[in-house]
């Protein structure tokens, strides 16, 4: 059975390539979740750095740099992760490997192939993948009038055919948009949206206020078709809470 791209499931799922390689899964806990993949002799996975929460003693771990082209000049400039973690299974007999949140964040596991091989997700959602998953961090030319920050110009897109597994902070809401339906969301609670999806920013006080801070002063109101996911309690949000 193959995985819902938009569940969360403590059940094992196995995941089935356009190849027909078959991976098993299993996204464990409630808040700050744990995804285990089970690798079989010579697979691997790609994960971002620091994420490895456990894995079976036959798997190799090795750290790789992204290709600049890859990368972006703002990412390396602003001191973003600049590398990718392989885990590799080089034994004779199955492994696995246990890939952490950063924080108190729900997994969820995205089949590129559902999504036309694309999907734009919030900065540094990605948090590892299978099979042929390529991460860019390039500016959202469509939301280039959203406040510029440089979150806003790091936003992640996923291309590919193979199974992504992005972050979103607290619940999580999956909504799928007709043609021509149309939802407004606070800038900062969209986790991830197909790129059918048009999006239009809307200013609800001085931008001033937005630049520095300020609830619901941006939001964005999105077109379909599409799917789009929503996060209640966005990361930044989170930290700014625990500040004040």
């Amino acid at each position: 059975m193959a995985a819902p791209f938009f569940s969360t499931p403590f059940q094992p799922y196995v995941y089935q390539s356009h190849q027909g390689a078959v991976v098993p899964f299993q996204i464990l806990g409630g808040e700050a979740q744990v995804v285990q993949i089970m690798l079989k002799p010579q697979e691997k996975i790609i994960a971002k750095p620091g994420s490895m929460c456990f894995m079976s003693g036959s798997i190799e771990m090795e750290n790789v740099l992204i290709p600049e082209n890859e990368v972006g000049v703002w990412q390396w400039f602003f001191g973003k992760a600049v590398t990718s973690v392989i885990f590799r299974n080089p034994g004779p007999s199955d492994g696995f490997v246990g890939i952490a949140t950063p924080s108190l964040a729900r997994i969820l596991p995205i089949d590129l192939a559902k999504f036309g091989g694309e999907i734009l997700c919030q900065p540094d959602a990605f948090l590892c993948s299978v099979n042929d998953v390529k991460v860019s961090n390039a500016l959202d030319h469509r939301a280039r009038n959203v406040v510029p920050t440089i979150e806003v110009f790091l936003r992640q897109k996923l291309t590919g055919q193979g199974l992504a597994f992005i972050l979103a902070g607290g619940s999580v809401a999956q909504k799928v948009l007709e043609v021509g339906e149309v939802l407004a969301v606070d800038v900062s609670c969209i986790a991830a949206l197909n790129t059918t999806v048009n999006v239009q920013i809307k200013y609800n006080g001085p931008l001033r206020r937005a630049v520095f801070g300020g609830d619901n002063l941006v939001t964005a109101t999105l077109t379909g078709p599409g799917i789009v996911f929503i996060q209640s309690l966005p990361f930044q949000l989170f930290s700014q809470r625990i500040a004040r």
